[in-house]
C-alpha cells in the first residue's frame, strides 16, 4: 500500500519497501509512527506486523494486532495492507526461532526480486527479526533494520524494548545484517506538548481524533503519583524516528559502532567480532513532528473530514 494524494511527486527511484514491527497496544506512541509511514508517498508499506510485549503479557500480541486493526479501519485503508501476527512471547533460546505469519512474511520480501530497498522497522522487541533470521540467514545481506530500542551508549542498561526480548537482540546484533539503532536517550529527544497534539493533530478527522484520544487514554491511567514517566502535560512519541529517518537519514546524527553484546542486565559489552551497526547520537524531532502534522492535515482535506 502507497498513500499518493499529494501535489508534489517522489521519484520511483527514492520509493522503498517497508515492514512495520509494533507493540502497538503497549503504549500510545505506536500509533503515531504508523499513521506517519502509512501517510508517507516514499514508502511502500508491504505489512504491518503485531509485536508482543513481554513475556508476562501472554495476550499482548493479539492486542497489538487489534489495535493495529483499529487504526487501519480509522484511516479507511481496510483491506489495502496486510495486517500480520508476529511471536506471542520472546525467544526461549538464541538458536531457536518463534515462527510466526509476520517472520514469515519478513523473509518472504526479503527474499523478493525486487530492486526497491527493504527497511524493517522495530517499535518493540526484535523477536521478529530474530527469528526470520534464524528460519532463513540469506535474508541478512537483504534488508536494513531500524530498531527504537537498547540503553544509551556506551554502558546500556535497562530499557522496555529491549528487555522485552534480550536474546532477540543478540541474535541480530551479532548477525551481518545492517542495523540502525535508536537507543533511549536519543528516542527521549521526541518530546510533544500535550497543547501541541490538540491544536494540530486532533482536528485532523477521525484518526486524528482517534491518536489523541488512545494517547490521553494511556497518559491519563492511574500510575505512581512521582513517576517520571507521566509528566502530565506532555508525552514522548519516541517511535516516530523509525519513520523519520526513512524520510531523512541525517547522517551526521550517528557514529558507526561495534554492535555488543547484551548482558541479562541489558549493560553492552563490546564484542569485536561484531560488525560496525549505526547508533544515532540526535534526531530532528521538529522536522520528524511537522512532516506528521502536515500530512495529518493533507489526509484530512482529501477526505473532506
Amino acid at each position: 500500500m502507497r498513500y499518493t494524494n499529494y501535489r508534489f511527486p517522489v521519484p520511483e527511484e527514492k520509493v522503498i519497501r517497508l515492514i512495520t514491527d509494533t507493540d502497538a497496544k503497549n503504549e500510545g506512541d505506536d500509533d503515531f509512527a504508523v499513521v506517519q509511514a502509512l501517510l508517507s508517498p516514499k514508502i511502500e508499506n508491504v505489512a504491518l506486523v503485531a509485536a508482543h510485549y513481554g513475556a508476562g503479557k501472554p495476550d499482548s500480541m493479539e492486542k497489538s494486532f487489534r489495535e493495529l486493526e483499529t487504526v487501519v479501519e480509522t484511516m479507511g485503508f481496510s483491506g489495502q495492507i496486510p495486517i500480520l501476527r508476529g511471536a506471542a512471547h520472546p525467544l526461549k533460546e538464541k538458536s531457536t526461532p518463534v515462527e510466526s505469519e509476520g517472520a514469515r512474511r519478513i523473509v518472504e520480501e526479503a527474499m523478493k526480486e525486487d530492486d526497491r530497498p527493504l527497511y524493517a522497522i522495530f517499535l518493540g522487541p526484535l523477536t521478529d527479526m530474530a527469528s526470520a533470521y534464524l528460519m532463513e540467514p540469506r535474508i541478512a545481506r537483504r534488508l536494513t533494520v531500524i530498531w527504537i530500542g537498547g540503553g544509551l551508549y556506551p554502558g546500556g542498561g535497562e530499557e522496555f524494548n529491549l528487555g522485552n526480548d534480550i536474546a532477540a537482540a543478540n541474535v541480530v546484533f551479532s548477525s551481518p545484517m545492517e542495523v540502525w539503532q535508536v537507543p533511549k536517550n536519543v528516542y527521549e529527544m521526541m518530546g510533544v506538548s500535550m497543547a501541541e497534539l490538540e491544536s494540530r493533530v486532533l482536528p485532523c478527522g477521525p484518526i486524528g481524533a482517534y491518536l489523541c484520544g488512545q494517547l490521553w487514554e494511556h497518559a491519563m491511567t492511574p500510575g505512581p503519583r512521582k513517576s517520571a514517566f507521566r509528566p502530565g502535560e506532555s508525552w514522548v512519541l519516541g517511535d516516530s524516528p523509525a519513520v523519520g529517518l526513512l524520510l531523512y537519514e541525517d547522517r551526521f546524527s550517528f557514529e558507526w559502532m561495534r554492535a555488543p553484546a547484551i548482558g541479562q542486565d541489558m549493560n553492552y559489552i563490546f564484542d569485536q567480532r561484531n560488525r560496525p551497526i549505526r547508533v544515532y547520537k540526535k534526531i530532528d524531532s521538529r522536522l520528524i513532528l511537522e512532516d506528521l502534522y502536515a500530512k495529518l492535515a493533507l489526509f484530512a482535506k482529501n477526505q473532506g473530514t
